[in-house]
């Protein structure tokens, strides 16, 4: 089912409006959240269950999928790894209950953009949808490519590479790269990294420290002795440069 934007455009990758598959098998929640992103000027399609949302997104091919974690028939987080295997896969926003912290740290690591717990306003899921969509957005960055040693981030093109292997990263996960790369040497406390990544004026620090950990699974040769995103005890996290001379910017 599609439901037609009333309000404003939505502009994501140079196609009006963008769309977003919401999947959640409350219809309550279904009809309201496809209700205000469509009002905001979204292309809205709607899943009941896993299985339907995995042919809606092979259908549709959705740039953001809202989704609850708790499904009937096909779970959630099975769906978010789906949907992360795919060719240009979707922005995800994971829906929790207010006492599933496992399962929405699991969503996180799984490849989750973003989240938000239930109970929730409507308008601020609309919002968190149009912020991933925003960063997922290509040539929405800092026009310039940062270097350090054999990696090589490419912020207007929104690409990650790693010696001769592209990375594989999430909005968030791409994000949180650029930021610390763009500042290397400077220890950021979690809260410091919530503001400046991710936008949020409070939140689960924890979802710092699971992209954290993601990240370096992609970019450090040994995840568990890191030498570029280092720990700084009591404080948060500090990117060390790999290369000298520093990481420099190039545009």
């Amino acid at each position: 089912m599609t439901s037609p934007g009333t309000g404003r455009k939505c502009h994501y990758a140079d196609r009006v409006p963008a769309s977003v598959l919401v999947v959640d098998d409350d219809p309550t929640v279904r009809d309201v959240v496809a209700r205000y992103l469509g009002d905001a000027g979204y292309r809205v399609d709607v899943a009941a269950d896993g299985e339907a949302a995995l042919a809606a997104a092979a259908a549709h091919r959705p740039d953001a999928v809202v989704l609850d974690l708790m499904l009937p028939g096909i779970a959630g987080l099975d769906v978010c790894v789906a949907l992360r295997a795919v060719p240009a896969p979707p922005a995800i926003v994971v829906l929790t209950a207010l006492g599933e912290e496992d399962d929405r740290i699991r969503g996180l690591e799984l490849g989750a953009d973003d989240y938000v717990i239930k109970p929730f306003s409507p308008r601020e899921l609309v919002l968190r949808v149009a912020a991933v969509l925003r960063r997922a957005a290509p040539g929405t960055g800092d026009a310039g490519i940062l270097l350090d040693g054999d990696l090589r981030v490419d912020t207007a093109g929104r690409r990650a590479q790693l010696g001769d292997t592209a990375l594989a990263l999430t909005t968030r996960e791409f994000d949180l790269l650029a930021f610390l790369v763009a500042h290397p040497g400077r220890a950021f406390t979690r809260s410091d990294l919530l503001t400046q990544v991710w936008g949020w004026d409070f939140g689960d620090q924890s979802t710092v420290t699971v992209h954290v950990r993601r990240l370096r699974e992609k970019i450090e040769a040994d995840p568990t002795a890191p030498r570029r995103i280092a720990t700084i005890w009591g404080t948060g996290y500090r990117y060390d440069a790999a290369a000298d001379p520093a990481p420099v910017r190039s545009v």
